[in-house]
């Protein structure tokens, strides 16, 4: 802070940096210029100014007598902004500590910084500009208190916790003053990696050369051949968790390579707890001596003042945590909960450095520690280390890098954003550690932290879950975030909570498909050239045309044997089969386990597992017949149709038969009688092809025609060859597993066009439901996150009857169905697809399983979304 008593010399412009989230107090007497400055430099919605917080609750902005409720109003629009991370200017005169203190005290409770612009104008200055103000009716006697309370903690301002002090003496240095937003010291969000983040080294140099050099990076050395400094050949950048030092053989050999990487701009490090207290030793501080300081100091000691220098500053210089890549990978010492990422105070260069702690020790008079991550539920991927583990496995998209290489475990580094780990063993055990620390092999990791499987909580839903009046939440997904609307969550909450298969095996949900727009052909409501059109239109030149099966669908998801269920979703298991809607398929465990052995034995000869590197698989398909699963739909919904109409039809033939025979004129309505038990037959034709006898699993056939995932793998990127060329191999394997016929086209031939027609007739005359029309290629996007229909159904005419009714092909009828605002139901597809999309990624990067469920919850929420079913 700069103070003077004197007018400002004649200078270039006052330059006033302030942190880009924050809290920045205007400090100065009425009339001073705040609400004017406060215009010129932020934006309206940034700045609270008690006066409009005045009359906002009295309709009048200068009723002191509301100033109470003003306050407490304004208190609440800073605090609630300041947890959001927002900017925000406070105008009021501010000129009592105790009123400033009230607003610090708001900016540490929400972790950021607090800035104070004071605008210091003579009274004179002030009264002037008041009497101008026809809203303004206190005295003189108001300015002078005023200008008394501000001198005299003027100079005393950045001791109340106001990290940044500007003064702007007089109106001429106010009116040419420019606001500077400065970034913090931790928001590295613009570096986008790829990262290779490397766990607690202390003091292990030769492990650390060895990792580096098995990341790919090539070390540097001085003449004297130590290392100095490492790149990577492409660009990558290492980050350093921390506790580079103490305990090992050779910290100042770990320090001069860390610190020529960092000075090259090859690394960046974060703080750990061990140089802190090393640096307060080094300068001079008292400190306890244990825990590996005494083999630093002695190994320090043996070099030369420059290098102690050096060495000094950097461990001093380090910064509690980072934020990279838009927010979206958060590094810390000891791990940082969501609310502190980016924040700047004491309690959260705490958490950073040690933990979320009781106060208590253990009976190793170590500090007991709070499993913060197993609570946490943060977008960010958080990386860490600190508290030695014998393994790096992920918890709730956090990760321990920290595998005591010191105690003779090994050194782990993160390749981010592959999520792949690399390690190397100790060369020795350095240093004996104070809790025992157990071998990877061993059966539970030191820390008593335990793997929690992270299932979705109530609080982890979109929000209006709770049934209020609420808009509803959203869901981040790779192709931009989709609505869930709040009335439609409950829903699906009773559905996944009382209905669902075990969610561990839930990690997908098949989405809705759109039918393909309305035929221009009047004798027909879906017809191939309107989905290839659609299509061309889009710019796709190839499509396949897939044969439609008439079951229900089923998701299959096959383990390999009882370890690989296990280990990867639910022991004593070996697969499951689930609905679109997460429900089992079977009631009887005996036929799910009868179907799921033979997929396993159709999956084993036809050699995926070796093939895809995995021990279990997940597959989408259609499970036939359809009286499988809906039997009691087709008994009571269509049997009944059709029952009803045999026996009614006939009835009124005969009725009209006779009076005809009376010479009534008749023949009309006996025409339309006659149709409607044509059609009668026909709708009942259709259900019944759609059913068969089974017995257990006796008489089922699984058409799959989609490999969704595998372990680490998501397969909806691949082109729908390949997974047509799976399905077929699967069929040529086991007599239950049924093959899907299907045709490649180019949309811009006409001729192929034509031949899908015909193929699409074909499997319609004969049968069949229809087809689905695909992008050759997966999922493809129209811009950047626009997503082009990854399918459109286009069905058979006889099909439709059991949709629209039996005599919907009545040319009447078939009128009024054209208009079929095929809108919403287009929406609500690409809206489900992509949060299948999202979660089958999320499964495969590894990520908790609640993350896994919130898109699988967004899918089964839009379920119950109002949509014509018939589409």
């Amino acid at each position: 802070m700069t103070h003077s008593t004197e007018p400002a010399p004649a200078g270039p412009p006052p330059v006033l940096s302030i942190p880009e989230t924050g809290l920045v107090l205007l400090v100065g007497i009425s009339g001073s210029g705040k609400s004017t400055f406060a215009a010129q430099h932020f934006k309206p919605t940034q700045v609270i100014a008690s006066d409009y917080c005045r009359g906002l609750v009295s309709d009048d902005e200068n009723d002191q007598g509301a100033s109470t409720d003003a306050f407490a109003l304004l208190h609440y629009i800073v605090n609630t902004r300041l947890r959001r991370g927002l900017l925000t200017v406070v105008d009021a005169t501010n000129v009592q500590r105790k009123a400033r203190e009230q607003l610090v005290r708001i900016a540490k409770d929400n972790d950021v910084l607090c800035s104070a612009i004071v605008l210091d104008v003579t009274e004179t200055v002030a009264r002037h500009r008041n009497k101008a103000r026809t809203d303004r009716d206190f005295g003189d006697h108001v300015i002078a208190r005023q200008r008394r309370d501000l001198r005299s903690n003027l100079r005393r301002l950045d001791k109340e916790g106001i990290r940044k002090v500007h003064i702007l003496r007089g109106p001429e240095e106010i009116s040419a003053a420019t606001i500077a937003l400065e970034k913090s010291w931790n928001d590295k969000r613009h570096l986008t990696g790829p990262f290779d983040i490397i766990g607690d080294v202390h003091g292990c140099r030769a492990e650390l050369e060895s990792l580096l050099t098995e990341l790919g990076y090539r070390i540097e050395s001085d003449p004297s051949g130590r290392a100095v400094g490492a790149r990577h050949p492409e660009g990558r950048t290492a980050v350093f968790v921390g506790d580079l030092v103490d305990r090992g053989p050779d910290t100042p050999g770990v320090l001069r390579l860390a610190m020529g990487m960092i000075d090259s701009g090859d690394a960046l490090c974060v703080s750990g707890n061990h140089e802190q207290k090393l640096a307060r030793s080094l300068k001079g501080r008292k400190v306890r001596v244990s825990h590996g300081l005494a083999e630093s100091l002695e190994q320090l000691a043996a070099q030369d003042d420059d290098f102690q220098r050096r060495a000094t500053a950097f461990c001093d210089g380090l910064i509690s945590h980072y934020v990279l890549d838009g927010g979206d990978l958060v590094v810390a010492h000891a791990g940082l909960k969501e609310e502190y990422h980016g924040r700047s105070s004491g309690r959260v260069r705490s958490f950073a450095l040690y933990g979320d702690t009781t106060g208590e020790t253990d009976e190793y008079g170590l500090p007991v520690r709070l499993p913060w991550a197993e609570q946490y539920r943060g977008r960010a991927t958080v990386v860490y280390g600190h508290t030695p583990v014998p393994k790096a496995e992920w918890v709730n998209n956090t990760i321990c890098l920290d595998t005591g290489c010191v105690f003779g475990g090994r050194l782990t580094a993160l390749r981010y954003p592959e999520r792949e780990i690399v390690d190397v063993a100790a060369e020795h055990t350095w240093y004996e550690p104070t809790r025992p620390f157990l071998d990877p092999g061993d059966s539970a990791p030191a820390t008593g932290t335990v793997r929690d499987p992270g299932l979705l909580g109530i609080s982890d839903l979109p929000a209006g879950a709770d049934g209020a009046d609420h808009p509803g939440g959203a869901v981040e997904t790779a192709f931009g975030r989709v609505r869930v609307p709040g009335q439609n969550a409950l829903a699906a909450l009773e559905v996944m909570s009382r209905f669902a298969v075990d969610p561990r095996w839930l990690l997908y949900l098949p989405p809705t498909m759109a039918p393909a727009p309305t035929s221009a052909d009047p004798a027909l409501l879906e017809r191939p050239a309107e989905a290839l059109s659609y299509y061309r239109g889009e710019g796709v030149d190839r499509v396949v045309c897939q044969e439609k099966h008439m079951g229900s669908r089923a998701v299959a998801v096959v383990c390999r044997d009882e370890h690989a269920a296990a280990r990867r979703f639910v022991p004593g298991t070996l697969g499951t089969v689930y609905t679109r809607t997460g429900r089992p398929f079977f009631r009887d465990p005996g036929t799910e386990s009868a179907v799921l052995a033979e997929l396993r034995s159709a999956i084993t000869a036809a050699g995926l597992w070796a093939e895809l590197d995995t021990d279990w698989l997940a597959l989408d398909g259609e499970l036939l017949p359809w009286s499988a699963k809906a039997a009691g739909l087709i008994r009571d919904q269509y049997a009944s149709v059709g029952a009803a109409g045999r026996a009614a039809l006939p009835a009124a033939q005969g009725v009209l038969r006779a009076a005809a025979d009376r010479g009534l004129d008749v023949a009309a309505l006996a025409g339309r009688v006659d149709r409607r038990l044509d059609g009668i037959e026909a709708f009942s034709a259709v259900y019944r092809r759609y059913t068969w006898d089974t017995d257990g699993p006796a008489g089922l056939r699984y058409a799959p025609f989609m490999v969704l995932a595998a372990e680490g793998a998501d397969f909806s990127g691949r082109d729908h060859l390949w997974h047509m060329s799976v399905a077929e191999r699967l069929a040529e394997a086991a007599p239950m597993v049924l093959p899907t016929r299907y045709l490649a086209v180019d949309t811009t031939d006409l001729h192929e066009a034509d031949s899908a027609d015909s193929w699409w007739r074909g499997l319609v005359s004969t049968g069949g439901e229809g087809m689905v029309v695909k992008p050759l290629g997966g999922p493809l996007t129209k811009g950047r996150k626009n997503l082009v229909q990854p399918g459109l159904k286009v069905r058979g005419p006889e099909y439709l009857r059991i949709i629209y009714g039996p005599d919907y092909l009545d040319p009447e009828r078939l009128a009024t169905l054209r208009d079929r605002r095929l809108g919403r139901k287009s929406g609500l597809a690409l809206s489900e697809h992509k949060l299948g999309v999202e979660s089958l990624a999320r499964h495969a990067r590894g990520e908790p399983l609640w993350r896994v469920h919130e898109p699988v919850f967004g899918a089964l929420a839009l379920e119950s979304e109002p949509v014509d079913p018939r589409l």
